[in-house]
């Protein structure tokens, strides 16, 4: 219909958790809270993106299991053509070609970050094999020189005792 819907209230059962009710609304339904007020220091002034529309729609289930539409308001106060141009909570609204053109850019792209996170695993795991090597090695050499010393320093102790 050109309008994205939003959340608006969700009634849980307190016994088991299912969903009881749902109220759904326009995404420009009511106001931002920015409006209201004043802007902090940390935030950027943002353009608001609500209109206190009035659409909604609330559901809720009946005790047969049936959803049944308890309120319906379908007037909207603003368009509902929706341009390519639109932004729309910071992504770019596209037309459904260059969706689909997108979505498959974006697998291509996600493959070539998944075969790059393999290929720098597999170096890191190389590195890690390496350095536990030379670790190794090191570690066999240290015994073999404080042998050596042991050694050095018993023949310096028989020189010394024979004098």
């Amino acid at each position: 219909m050109g309008f994205i819907v939003r959340v608006m209230q969700r009634r849980c059962s307190e016994i088991d958790g299912r969903t009881l009710a749902r109220r759904l609304g326009c995404n420009k339904q009511g106001f931002s809270p920015n409006s209201r007020g004043t802007i902090g220091p940390d935030k950027r002034p943002r353009s608001t993106t609500r209109e206190g529309c009035k659409a909604t729609i609330l559901v809720k289930m009946e005790k047969s299991g049936k959803w049944v539409v308890t309120r319906f308001v379908k007037d909207h106060n603003h368009a509902l053509i929706v341009d390519a141009r639109e932004v729309s909570n910071g992504v770019r609204c596209l037309p459904n070609g260059d969706k689909d053109k997108k979505i498959e850019e974006l697998t291509l792209e996600l493959q070539r970050q998944d075969q790059l996170c393999a290929s720098y695993r597999q170096k890191l795991l190389n590195l890690l094999t390496s350095v536990e090597e030379q670790g190794e090695l090191l570690s066999s050499k240290m015994v073999r020189a404080i042998e050596n010393l042991k050694k050095i320093e018993a023949e310096i102790q028989k020189s010394s005792q024979h004098r």
